[in-house]
């Protein structure tokens, strides 16, 4: 039996969302850019848990979106056009992996950055499905 390679769910979701037409201008990674205070469009994309599920041969990461924008009102914009564009993955390939199913977990709330006093925050949880080849 060969070992399991688990893609990497952070990657997946990160490469899925950032060329995407409806986040133009909206920067999409796993950690900030350089010199970010909470006020550019971004969306923070980080693993938080999840699990391999042996018998169903699937992985079922939880992924939170922190997603920022210079005022609240464009972060949830930014927040609500993210979450749409995730929750299309369902179906899609990605390297040696298939999403089977794209859920929320957690849909998008307001939740201030206390680190960035002038953030403006959403934050929403998904659970992908993935399994790999």
């Amino acid at each position: 039996m060969s070992p399991l390679a688990f893609p990497d769910a952070e990657r997946l979701v990160v490469d899925h969302l950032k060329n995407r037409a409806e986040l133009a201008g909206v920067v999409v990674d796993n950690r900030p850019p350089a010199g970010f205070d909470g006020t550019q469009r971004a969306v923070l994309v980080s693993r938080v848990g999840g699990a391999w599920v042996d018998d169903l041969h699937l992985d079922q990461p939880l992924v939170d979106l922190e997603v920022y924008g210079p005022d609240k009102t464009t972060a949830h914009t930014v927040a609500l056009t993210a979450r749409a564009a995730l929750l299309e993955a369902t179906g899609t390939v990605y390297g040696g992996a298939a999403v089977t199913e794209v859920a929320e977990a957690d849909g998008p709330r307001w939740l201030p950055d206390y680190n960035r006093p002038n953030a403006n925050r959403y934050l929403s949880t998904v659970r992908i499905s993935i399994r790999p080849a």
